[in-house]
């Protein structure tokens, strides 16, 4: 029994010996770093493929991301493309119809001058036509006036009352200087446009158609001036 305590006990003496030769021995010592090198570089290469695994995953995202707004990009590409060859269409239609339009303008343009200037010239001869009838009603009513108080008692009531034709008449009032010889010579020919006569003898008095042309139907002179009158208020 006391042998084996003694084995025991040298041999509990014998391992802090064995320890501390192996921890003085180089090559147990350089094993030792490298043991603990490889430990390091093994923790820092997973610690390397974890940042790399995450990285790569990021990369992933961010292609996926990216792929998917290039596809979306293209179609707007496609799309605003499509919508700008639309827009060239609708402006060259649009532009077709402008010159359409501005060409039918200019011609509305002259046929408007046209008007107005035929408007014009019917106002002005509309103007003229209407001075001329107030002119030659104002010369009837003149006329009238002139015969009714001559065949009244004035100086040539006998010559007026013998007169068978407005010719005569007017030929007495001229001679009497009641009224002018153009005045006369207009209110002629207006009795014989009046009456349809085609003669055109000249009258000695004033260079009018023949008296018997101008007796008035009615038998009377200044019934044949108020006819007259009346046809001439009526145009």
């Amino acid at each position: 029994m006391k042998a084996v305590i003694l084995v025991l006990a040298l041999a509990c003496l014998a391992c802090p010996m064995q320890a501390a030769a192996e921890e003085s021995n180089p090559i147990n010592m350089v094993v030792h770093l490298i043991s603990d090198l490889q430990t390091k570089i093994i923790k820092a290469g997973e610690d390397a493929h974890k940042e790399y695994v995450k990285f790569a995953d990021f990369c992933e995202d961010r292609a996926g991301d990216f792929s998917h707004e290039i596809e979306t990009i293209n179609a707007e590409v496609e799309e605003l493309s499509a919508t700008i060859e639309e827009q060239k269409a609708t402006i060259a239609e649009l532009t077709a119809r402008t010159e359409t339009l501005a060409g039918d303008i200019s011609a509305n343009d002259v046929d408007l001058k046209a008007a107005k200037d035929k408007r014009k010239k019917e106002n002005a001869a509309f103007v003229k036509e209407e001075k001329e009838l107030r002119e030659t009603n104002s010369m009837i009513k003149r006329a009238i006036n002139v015969l009714e108080k001559e065949t009244k008692g004035g100086a040539s009531m006998l010559q007026l009352k013998n007169a068978d034709s407005v010719a005569q008449a007017l030929s007495v009032m001229v001679q009497a200087s009641l009224i002018g010889t153009s005045d006369a010579a207009e209110l002629t020919a207006m009795v014989q446009t009046a009456q349809g006569s085609d003669d055109t003898a000249d009258d000695e008095a004033f260079g009018a158609p023949a008296a018997a042309a101008y007796e008035s139907k009615d038998g009377g002179i200044v019934e044949t001036l108020e006819d007259l009158l009346d046809k001439a208020e009526t145009q």
